[in-house]
This record gives structure tokens, C-alpha cells and sequence, in this order.
């Protein structure tokens, strides 16, 4: 697809951070719009700055829970009747947990998973049949670098991702093998300007573990939040123009991956090594990552 005008385009978490900046990213382009995320003031805020950038297109927004998998699949079919038509999901919502997996709440793990697995696939499932219909669709899930790269503290979160990861690889592979003008591209991101710190879930248990404390952690983390989400919406478009397996965002996360590459056992005691010496130096190491929660 590496042409975008006059197609459409759904997004979730559309109302902050990547899925605002690729909505105006693809209205410029010349692409009509189908949001979703569970701010309604977020969302109107991004369909209006949409609209601003391109008046001519087509922008509907829904308020919508990527959790509830009844409320995914109406989202979708009201999406494919507004518009006639639906080219590109973009499974964009998310959420972060940081909890030792020794201390997390099943009620968190259960959270994090439905949001950043579940909702993935969802939406996947959800719009799948309307891109084959198309003709011409491409499927776009947001993992993270941490769906590469794990990290102390972040079990549920890494496992969501990598669940991501794995999910979309096996999705390209079959849509391949099906020839249906339909493709699917993996999107890692590293740290990037949005305020899904400041929004996450902080478990006691990194307390005088991991961070001093939850806020403290927050705050630190967002120092490595280096990429502007107007960057990794420009990032992701090109990855679906040039319809790429995998994307990488961020010179951190391509740091990451390399590190992943060279040292797949041996980079889990370098990070042991590194967070237990900024623990003791008093400094924050809560992980964060990339998306909004929709």
C-alpha cells in the first residue's frame, strides 16, 4: 500500500501520544478516518486537529474499550458501514504495569493483558474481514522494544508485547501465504514522548526494589522518552509504504534489538547488572514504552 489517499484508515487509542500523531499523519495524507479510544475529549481534540489538516476528509470517532471484544467488533462494522470501506487497523492502544511478577495482582495481570493482547487481537480479528474485502489492507500492531528486550519489573508488560510480536509474525506469514492483497506489519517502539508513564499502574512491590518510589519511578523513566510521537507516526507509515515485517522506532530501540541480536542470553545479566547499580546509586529504572490506552 504505498499509496494512502482515499483510503481508510481505523485507529485505536487514538486520543493522545502515536495514535493522534498518525491520525493527522494520515489525513495530510490524504486518508479518511475511523477513531477510537476511551477519552471522548482526547478523541475530539485529535478528530478536530484531523479535520484542520485535511477538511475534505471523511473523520468518525467512537468511544470504545479495546478490552470488550462486542464493543471491538460494533466499533468495526459501524466503521466499515460509515465509510463503505476499511483499509488499515491500527492496533495502536496500550497500557503499562510495572510489578515484580512475585507481586503482581492478578486483577493487573488481567488488565494489562486484555488491553495490549487482547485489544491487538480484537481488532485484528474485528477488521480483518473488511480489509480482504477491500482488496487492499494492511494490519498494524503495536508491540514495543520490550516485546524484544525484557526487563526487570515489567514481566506483564513484556509479556503482552512479546505476545504481540508473535501473534503479528504468524499473521504475516499466513496472509502471505493467502496472496489477499491484505499485510501486517510489527511496530517496536522505544521510548517515546507520550504520558503512558505518568498513566501507569505501579505495583508496591518495586518499592525499595526497583525505584524509591511510584511517582519517583514515573518521573525518572520519562527522561528516556526521546522520540516525538510525530516521529514514530512518519516511522510507521513509511514501514506500511515500504510493507515491512517489522519496525523499529527510535535509536534506543534499535540499540536494544542490536543487543538482543548479540547477546540473547547474556544481555539479561548486563541489564541485572546495570539496575541493580542504579539502585543503589538511587536512581529510578521503572521501564516504560510506547502506545496510549484507548
Amino acid at each position: 500500500m504505498k499509496d494512502l489517499r482515499n483510503k481508510v484508515a481505523a485507529i485505536t487509542g487514538a486520543g493522545s501520544g502515536i495514535g493522534r500523531a498518525l491520525a493527522v499523519a494520515l489525513a495530510k495524507e490524504g486518508c479518511h478516518l475511523a477513531l477510537s479510544d476511551r477519552n471522548e475529549s482526547g478523541l475530539a481534540q485529535t478528530a478536530a486537529l484531523a479535520a484542520v489538516a485535511a477538511p475534505q476528509l471523511k473523520v468518525t470517532q467512537h468511544c470504545v474499550d479495546v478490552a470488550d471484544r462486542a464493543a471491538v467488533y460494533e466499533w468495526a462494522a459501524t466503521a466499515a458501514a460509515e465509510h463503505g470501506r476499511a483499509n488499515l487497523i491500527f492496533n495502536n492502544a496500550g497500557v503499562a504495569l510495572s510489578s515484580t511478577v512475585e507481586g503482581m495482582s492478578y486483577d493487573d495481570l488481567e488488565w494489562i493483558i486484555g488491553i495490549n493482547f487482547w485489544g491487538v487481537v480484537y481488532g485484528t480479528k474485528a477488521f480483518l474481514p473488511y480489509l480482504k474485502a477491500s482488496g487492499e489492507g494492511h494490519v498494524v500492531n503495536t508491540s514495543s522494544i520490550f516485546g524484544i528486550f525484557a526487563q526487570p519489573g515489567m514481566g506483564a508488560y513484556n509479556a503482552s508485547k512479546y505476545a504481540v510480536r508473535g501473534f503479528t509474525e504468524s499473521l504475516r506469514q499466513e496472509l502471505d501465504l493467502m496472496d489477499c492483497g491484505v499485510s501486517a506489519t510489527t511496530v517496536h517502539p522505544g521510548g517515546i514522548k507520550t504520558n503512558i508513564a505518568q498513566a501507569s499502574r505501579v505495583s508496591s512491590s518495586v518499592n525499595g526494589f526497583l525505584v524509591r518510589d511510584a511517582q519517583h519511578g514515573r518521573d525518572e523513566f520519562e527522561k528516556f522518552f526521546i522520540t516525538t510521537p510525530d516521529k514514530a507516526a512518519r516511522v510507521i507509515l513509511e514501514g506500511v509504504r515500504r510493507n515491512r515485517r517489522r519496525v523499529l522506532i527510535g535509536p534506543d530501540a534499535y540499540a536494544a534489538d542490536a543487543m538482543a541480536r548479540l547477546l540473547p542470553a547474556a544481555y539479561q545479566s548486563l541489564v541485572v547488572r546495570e539496575t541493580r547499580r542504579k539502585r543503589d546509586l538511587g536512581a529510578a529504572v521503572v521501564p516504560g514504552a510506547a502506545g496510549e490506552r484507548s
